[in-house]
Parts: structure tokens; C-alpha cells; sequence
């Protein structure tokens, strides 16, 4: 399990140097590049010294962290992060984002605003709006922010695809919540009480109408519901009078108004359990890491007078997250295997293999946990010609390690064989005899050694063809043997050496076969293994689509009471390309995918290698929790 990120106090993630330029602080991205758990973002935007920086510290546990500041001054610059171990989901990093406010007057550029905006929604699973007083329509003109939305953020690199994103965009962005302070009012509609979410809802309605005011009124509303895709409401009071709000951070809760800690538990505790993870396409979860790279690709692209393109940005992900999956799906091979095969040999060539289908499984199934958007499978291409060169390198070092364990047994063994030797005692009538018994003790113990590895016959015939010309110097000087009897002795000695000789040859042909066999279960592994990503992505596509069509559906429900009927055409077209999207996504088929040629190769060399010939799998939208 990843390490639980420590960090005492929040620190700037993107600096807003004096009003005019976006920086990312080095300090902040290689925090984030530490927590490689995912991650639960928390963004909260509004007018400045409305209160934001009190609820995130509240998110954070701490009752100071996030500067809130006493004054009219604005007191957050640019975009601040605190990473806390979330409190509810083990494994995940809430990491939360303060904003500078927006509207602040020392700043005298509103475009700066709306790039601080642009931002929190593009690193966010989830955005705050802080409001003051009720939900007015001068509480939508604060947030004219998210009108321009559309000109600030694309979803596609190309132009052809950008011209109608609008029905993505609910898809991709974060959830909204509206936190409204000071809040006075009573509840009630028509005479009747409503809750904090009907509250809002009935406040995002539509007005009939085609007149300017009318359409300027709609729009910001307009945005919220089709850009959004899940809208929540909290009303806090008064925390405190005024004198006691200048130091709020130091008032104990028994000092605040029990109904606004009521309030603020309830909010919190709502983030917490329904606050999403941060996802990008094909439903893969982002860690701090991956966050820390976004900020990076979103800040420099605003610095260099561009759009962020979410795609773009996906694609750059893609790249540094496959090298980091191909490294940790090598790594995990690398680290079993080698526990298993630099210590004693396999038996059988069999059990080698075995040992590698384990654990060239394991492998696929990190890569697999971090991949998204490899087109035409690129990456699971080159793991596959990698895990092929460190299984060759694992056979080799299997084969030494057989090979040196058994010339060390023989060595052992053939000490009195090489002592006699020395000593002459072959050298004289009946030796030859002599030396056939002690050879003979020799490959009867080291036959029933076990654990030898697959060399031992190998081995074992290099020695005795070594020891071949002095066992035929001892027979040809041994004067007790017939010429009759050197004969039958050579013939047998020669019968035997081809017996072996058969036996490894037999030996690495059964081998080459079970290696070829082997890499056609290696691509049929790679190809299941892709198949079922594959068709999980196609089922959290629909899974998607469906919640779409239903998001769209309400739309257009609201936008037939409201009797806006460009809208209402609009909404069916989008509801229906959704429902032919869905329709295709039902009848889609996992293609069986071609084996390769496996081409001829000796025993213990992966240069023949199984061709992976894969069909590119589609970016899928992500799914939510």
C-alpha cells in the first residue's frame, strides 16, 4: 500500500504572479508526483472573503491550514492544495484546492479570473461554489465565470470534432455544489418547504423568452445544468457575530452558532462519501502524480496563449502513464522470477515455463490496472518484446545455474576418480576394470541427485568426453583385455555416448517445442487479457451513455416546460446520437485477434517471438463511482 502523504500545511500549487501570470510551483508538483494513490479533488471558487478558505480546512480536519484573513483584502493568490489521507476511502488522497476570490479589485484583469476559474474545473472531481446572502440573480452574475467555459476549455484537438462538445461536457466535468453563507431565509416555495437541493434547482429554472435580458438571465443557469453533471446545495448561517468572525479560526466550536457546525459537519460529510475520484477516459482513476501532470500541461498551455485541450492533455498522460505501467509490469517479473531462478535451478524445462506463465500473468495485470488510450496497442507491443528478452535472459541464467550446480556435483563426485588418476592406479593390469567401477559409482550418484536443472545430461556428457581419450589410453594399456575385449568395450563405450547424445537431442527438441507451444499461449494470454479490458471499457461505456441519455432527458423535460424549442431540437439530437452510440457499443464484438508466426529457434533462445497483431481499443469516457 502507498505511503500516506504528510503535509502539515497547504502550499501553492499554481502561483498568480501579480495578477498576470500562471506558474506552477516546482515545491507543489513534486508533492503530487509522491502520491501515487488516487485521488478525490476538492476545488471550492467564489468572490473573495466570502468564507471559502474556512470550509476547506474544515474538509482538511484542521480549523487553520488555508489562510482566511480578517480584512477586505483577498488573502489566497493563485490556487493552494492541501493532500490529507482521505477519511473515509483507505487508499485515496483527498486533495484539496483553494482559489484566489474571484473579483477581487487589486487584480484589475477579470480574464485572470476566468483562467483561475477555467482551472479549478479541469483539475476537479468535484467544484464549490461560495456564495453570500441567497441565490439571486446577482449571485448567477458572479458566476458569469462559467459562461465562458467553452471558449477556455476544449475537449477535442481537432477543430471538426470541437464544433458541438457541448453534450461532453457534463460527461467530463466535476460535480457542483453550491454552498451559499449567510444565509436568512426560510426554505419555503409557494407556501410550502423545500430542501437545500430543490431550493437550487428551482432557482436554476428557465425563463420563456427570446429578448436579451431573457437570454442573459438563462445563460449562466443554462451552464451550471448542461455542463455539470450532478448539482447539491448547502445553506449555512451566520457562524458567528462580526466581532467573533475576525478570528474565526481560533473560535472553538462551542462559540460558533450550533446550526452553521451542524451545517459545516453536514457538507463534510457529504464530500467525503459522495465526492468522486478524479477519472479520465475509459474510467481510469488519476493519482496525485497524474494530477501534478495535468496542472503542468493546463498552466502551460494558458501560458502560451493557447486553450487546454482535455485531449490533448489525455494524450500526454497516456504516454507518461504506459512507460510508468511497462516499467512496473517488468519490474514485478523481473523481481519473482528472479527470486525464483537465481537461486536453484528449475527441473524441467516445463517448470520453467510454468514459473513464467505465473508470473508473466502477474505482469499483464499491473499493466493492464494502469492502462488507458493505447492505440493500436503500442505499449502492450513493446511489453511484450521486453517480457520475450528477460524471459530469454531468465532461460539462459537458468540453464547456467544448472550448468554450474552440476560440473560443482561432478567435481565433487569425481574426486577419488581424479585422485586414482593421479596416482597411476588405472596404470596397471585389471585398471581399466578399476576405472569403470569408480566411473560407474560416479554416474550413479550424480543420477540420483535430484535438483540437477535441465543441463545435467549436458553436463554430464562433456565430462565423460573429456575423460573418453584417457579411459581409451587405460583400456588400450590395460594388457589383461583381449583385443576382443577392447572392442566390445569401445563399442559399448561409443553405444552409450550416442545414447546421451540421442537422450539431449530428444532433451532440446521437446524443449524448442515447448517453448513454441509456450508463445502461443503467451499471445493467446496477451490477447484475453486485452479482450477483457476491452470489454469492460465497452460496458462502462454504456453504463455511461445510459446515465447520459437519462441527464439529457431531464434537460429536455425542463426545457419543454420552459418552452425553449431550439433547445428541446437540440436535446434530441443529442439524445438520439447517444442512443445510436449505445446501440453500437451492444453489438460490439471482441475480434479474436491473429496469432503471429512463431519462427524456429534452439532451446534457450527468445529470438522467435509471437507478432502481437491487436486492434486499437477506443478512449472511453469515465464511469463514476
Amino acid at each position: 500500500m502507498a505511503p500516506e502523504i504528510a503535509m502539515p500545511l497547504p502550499v501553492c500549487l499554481i502561483e498568480n504572479r501579480d495578477g498576470q501570470e500562471l506558474v506552477i510551483n516546482k515545491d507543489a508538483a513534486q508533492i503530487l508526483s509522491d502520491i501515487t494513490q488516487p485521488v478525490v479533488v476538492v476545488a471550492i471558487v467564489g468572490k473573495y472573503r466570502t468564507g471559502k478558505s474556512y470550509l476547506m480546512n474544515k474538509l482538511a480536519g484542521r480549523s487553520d491550514g488555508f489562510a482566511l484573513g480578517s480584512t477586505i483584502q483577498s488573502k489566497t493568490k493563485g490556487i493552494w492544495m492541501w493532500c490529507v489521507p482521505h477519511p473515509s476511502k483507505p487508499g485515496h488522497t483527498l486533495v484539496l484546492l483553494d482559489t484566489e476570490g474571484l473579483g477581487d479589485v487589486e487584480k484589475g484583469d477579470s480574464r485572470n479570473d476566468t483562467w483561475i476559474f477555467s482551472l479549478a474545473v479541469l483539475l476537479s472531481s468535484n467544484l464549490v461554489f461560495n456564495s453570500m446572502g441567497t441565490i439571486d440573480q446577482q449571485a448567477m452574475e458572479q458566476l458569469h465565470y462559467v459562461t465562458e467555459l467553452t471558449k477556455r476549455i476544449r475537449l477535442k484537438s481537432s477543430p471538426a470534432e470541437a464544433e458541438d462538445e457541448s453534450a461532453e461536457f457534463k460527461r467530463i466535468f466535476p460535480s457542483f455544489t453550491w454552498c451559499v453563507r449567510d444565509f436568512t431565509l426560510i426554505l419555503e416555495q409557494d407556501g410550502k418547504e423545500v430542501t437545500e437541493d430543490e431550493y437550487l434547482m428551482n432557482a436554476l429554472k428557465l425563463k420563456p423568452g427570446s429578448r436579451k435580458v431573457i437570454k442573459d438571465y438563462n445563460l449562466p443557469r443554462q451552464c451550471i445544468i448542461s455542463f455539470f453533471h450532478s448539482h447539491k446545495c448547502f445553506v449555512f448561517d451566520r457562524p458567528a457575530s462580526k466581532r467573533k468572525l475576525q478570528r474565526l479560526e481560533e473560535l472553538p466550536e462551542s462559540e460558533l452558532e450550533e446550526e452553521f457546525v451542524e451545517q459545516t459537519q453536514r457538507f463534510c460529510t457529504y464530500v467525503f462519501e459522495d465526492g468522486r475520484v478524479k477519472t479520465l477516459a475509459g474510467g481510469h482513476l488519476i493519482s496525485g502524480k497524474l494530477l501534478g501532470h495535468l496542472a503542468v500541461t493546463y498552466v502551460e498551455a494558458i501560458r502560451s496563449g493557447s486553450v487546454p485541450c482535455m485531449e490533448n492533455a489525455v494524450l500526454a498522460l497516456a504516454e507518461i502513464e504506459y512507460a510508468g505501467a511497462v516499467e512496473d509490469a517488468l519490474f514485478k517479473y523481473e523481481a519473482e522470477m528472479g527470486q525464483r531462478v537465481t537461486k536453484f535451478p528449475t527441473e524441467t524445462q516445463e517448470e520453467f515455463l510454468y514459473l513464467h506463465r505465473e508470473w508473466e500473468e502477474a505482469a499483464l495485470k499491473v499493466f493492464f490496472g494502469r492502462s488507458f488510450k493505447d492505440e493500436n496497442q503500442k505499449y502492450q507491443h513493446q511489453l511484450k518484446k521486453l517480457l520475450d528478452l528477460k524471459m530469454k535472459d531468465f532461460s539462459q541464467r537458468n540453464e547456467e545455474v544448472s550448468a554450474d550446480l552440476c560440473r560443482a556435483l561432478i567435481q565433487e563426485l569425481s574426486i577419488t576418480l581424479e585422485t586414482g588418476l593421479s596416482q597411476g592406479e588405472y596404470s596397471r593390469p585389471g585398471g581399466h576394470k578399476h576405472f569403470l567401477e569408480e566411473k560407474l559409482n560416479l554416474l550413479e550418484a550424480y543420477n540420483t541427485k535430484p535438483k540437477k536443472g535441465i543441463k545435467a545430461l549436458e553436463v554430464l556428457q562433456g565430462f565423460l568426453l573429456d575423460k573418453k581419450p584417457i579411459e581409451d589410453a587405460i583400456m588400450q594399456a590395460d594388457n589383461t583385455l583381449t583385443q576382443k575385449e577392447k572392442e566390445i568395450a569401445e563399442q559399448r563405450s561409443q553405444a552409450e555416448a550416442a545414447e546421451r547424445d540421442r537422450q539431449i537431442l530428444q532433451e532440446n527438441n521437446g524443449r524448442l517445442e515447448q517453448l513454441m507451444e509456450d508463445e502461443k499461449r503467451s499471445y493467446e494470454q496477451h490477447e484475453k487479457m486485452l479482450s477483457e479490458k476491452m470489454e469492460e471499457e465497452r460496458r462502462r461505456m454504456i453504463r455511461e451513455n445510459d446515465w447520459l441519455i437519462e441527464q439529457k432527458l431531464k434537460e429536455h423535460k425542463a426545457s419543454l416546460i420552459a418552452g425553449f424549442k431550439q433547445r428541446t431540437d437540440v436535446l434530441e439530437r443529442e439524445i438520439q446520437g447517444l442512443r445510436n452510440q449505445k446501440g453500437r457499443d451492444d453489438k460490439r464484438q471482441i475480434s479474436k485477434l491473429p496469432v503471429g508466426p512463431i519462427q524456429n529457434r534452439t532451446p534457450g533462445n527468445s529470438n522467435g517471438k509471437v507478432q502481437l497483431c491487436m486492434s486499437s481499443g477506443s478512449a472511453l469516457p469515465h464511469v463514476r463511482e
